[in-house]
């Protein structure tokens, strides 16, 4: 298995436990389960490969992301009542899967040969349009939204650290290890430790 697809099924496996775990917020049947944890373990990716123009989106050319996806949605439907909180489990999960889904967006598009506008876009798009998806349908304000966390942003620093690596090491694991940790660190610092980047504040219109 490449390195890109050991991501690209981790970040599957990961986004869907998130996708389950909002279904079960919903209180939704095994059906519902399993479409929303599926939406959200593949959508990323999804628009990343057409993005790019791929000959084919990656779950279509190995069906088997779908069934991890599913895998993961049946475990949560049976186990979820065991969790004290599920809203934490997901943003902790949501930050697990973040920060593999990130690199796994940098690498397809860096194995592409794009340039480093493109491989920063599709790192942050493969990251976080899943959980964007999964939020939206559940009717949840997107994660990506809450004022102030560090989510796009941890994605961004991220990417950007995986590109700084890759120009200088030329190192593609080093690289995408760069991504993973820094992505995750600043998203989990902002849901530990509450850091947050400055927000817009309005002001009345001078006379």
């Amino acid at each position: 298995m490449s390195l890109i697809a050991a991501l690209d099924y981790l970040s599957v496996f990961v986004f869907a436990l998130t996708g389950a775990l909002a279904a079960s917020r919903a209180q939704l049947d095994l059906v519902g389960f399993l479409f929303i944890a599926s939406l959200t373990a593949v959508g990323g990716g999804t628009l990343r490969d057409m993005m790019l123009n791929r000959d084919l989106v990656f779950w279509v050319v190995d069906p088997w992301y779908i069934a991890t996806a599913c895998l993961a949605a049946i475990l949560v439907f049976f186990n979820a009542h065991r969790l004290e909180s599920r809203r934490a489990a997901l943003d902790w999960l949501d930050a697990g899967a973040l920060s593999v889904a990130v690199p796994a967006g940098v690498a397809v598009a860096w194995s592409l040969g794009h340039g480093p506008a493109v491989v920063l876009i599709m790192g942050m798009i493969t990251g976080a349009m899943g959980g964007l998806m999964r939020d939206v349908v559940c009717n949840e304000v997107p994660l990506v939204l809450r004022q102030g966390e560090l989510y796009l942003s941890a994605a961004f620093a991220g990417a950007s650290s995986a590109l700084i690596v890759l120009y200088f090491c030329e190192s593609q694991s080093l690289g995408l290890l760069a991504c993973a940790v820094v992505t995750f660190l600043l998203r989990g610092g902002s849901l530990a430790f509450g850091w947050r980047l400055p927000v817009y504040k309005s002001r009345p219109p001078r006379a």
